[in-house]
């Protein structure tokens, strides 16, 4: 198992061998630019150490071997902050000028580890400053001057090390909640659609029961009254198949949603709502209290297909339904048009909420079920605010 991006970012020995992650242009600047500031701290200090008068020729040599090998370690830093911290405190004690890369380690501890690592090394280093300055006495600084101004020093550069590790975990924090809260609603919008494919389904499937048992009654009749009058065996012949027909257009419908798992739902044999039930529909939200106004323009209405029909009238139930919630007393238009070739058009228009009521709040997976029957229906929906802040739905389905 990978660790996480934080634990990749801050804590680099967390990540197994092999999976190390290289660094970034951005890494690369910020190593350079730290290692050229110790590099000229380095040499600030060599200068002042080379015109000391009470310092050996050869100690000064040796002070700055050791510093410029101190800050070449600068650049392993990233990968083992704690060893070179701690490799720092003896160094340091020795080397006046490897003092900055020592502090450099002790920065990159604060930002890479947690506090209890940041506590001993800075511990350590406050420990030997005592001998430090006892050994190496700052020139017209008093003795105590100058372990305050170590300890204030090694304050500042954790303190600022801790402040960039906390700023780092806040913004990767933030990052990883707005990942998964974009996978949860990804997850939600998938189980809608799922859910809206099983239920589609189910009316499906009464839909299928009802057309094929119509279909093995006549040809049941016809298998055991092969003597009936040819007007009856024409009328029966052509009831077979226009519900072969229709069933397996409902069949095609079907075929790529059917996930239901065995649920006994789908056995209920509930009539199914057509284009027909649309006005009783709309008589009903009036009723409830609703203001409605329907433009009823579809050529012929009986010539619809049941499983189009179907679709419109749940198009437009749920579009009545976000109506009554989202926008309570505004009036609503709702609005059919088609003919027979050219596809059924549903619009569905409020303006913007006259009531002073707070709307009822939604999750925006009606929606979505919508989209879901009008595409598995051969159509398309579309939906969204109008310019003068109210909301439409348009759908169009075929019909021919």
């Amino acid at each position: 198992m990978l660790p996480s991006a934080v634990v990749r970012e801050l804590d680099p020995d967390a990540v197994p061998e092999g999976r190390r992650p290289r660094r970034t242009a951005r890494d690369w600047a910020v190593d350079t630019c730290c290692f050229l500031m110790v590099v000229l701290l380095y040499l600030v200090t060599a200068v002042s150490l080379v015109q000391h008068p009470d310092v050996p020729e050869g100690l000064v040599v040796a002070d700055g071997v050791l510093g410029g090998l101190s800050c070449l370690a600068v650049w392993v830093r990233r990968r083992w902050p704690v060893g070179l911290a701690v490799a720092m405190i003896p160094v340091g004690l020795v080397s006046s000028t490897a003092g900055w890369a020592e502090l450099a380690a002790l920065f990159t501890v604060a930002v890479h580890r947690p506090f209890r690592y940041v506590a001993w090394t800075a511990g350590a280093t406050l420990a030997f400053a005592p001998l430090y300055y006892w050994l190496r006495p700052e020139t017209g600084l008093p003795y105590v001057a100058s372990l305050v101004f170590a300890l204030l020093l090694t304050v500042c550069v954790v303190g600022w090390g801790m402040f960039v590790r906390s700023k780092r975990l806040l913004m990767m924090s933030l990052r990883d909640r707005a990942h998964r809260a974009e996978t949860e609603a990804r997850l939600r919008a998938e189980q809608a659609q799922r859910l809206a494919r099983e239920d589609i389904a189910r009316e499906m499937h009464d839909v299928l029961a009802h057309r094929l048992t119509l279909l093995s009654v006549h040809a049941g009749a016809l298998e055991f009254r092969p003597d009936a009058p040819r007007e009856e065996i024409a009328r029966a012949a052509g009831v077979i198949r226009e519900s072969s027909h229709e069933a397996l257009q409902d069949l095609r419908e079907i075929i790529g949603v059917l996930r239901t798992g065995g649920s006994d739902d789908a056995a209920g044999g509930r009539p199914q709502p057509t284009l027909a039930a649309l006005e009783p529909l709309v008589a009903e939200c009036r009723e409830a209290g609703m203001k409605i106004t329907l433009d009823h323009r579809v050529a012929d209405p009986g010539a619809v297909p049941a499983s189009v029909g179907r679709t419109a009238y749940r198009i437009a139930q749920e579009a009545l339904t976000n109506a009554r919630k989202h926008a309570p007393g505004a009036e609503v238009t709702l609005r059919l048009t088609g003919t027979c070739g050219d596809g059924l058009a549903i619009t569905v228009t409020n303006p913007p909420p006259e009531s002073e009521a707070p709307p009822v709040p939604g999750s925006g997976q009606g929606l979505i079920g919508l989209t879901e029957r009008a595409t598995l229906a051969g159509g398309r929906l579309q939906h969204g605010t109008t310019p003068d802040g109210g909301f439409e739905i348009r759908a169009w389905l075929p019909w021919g």
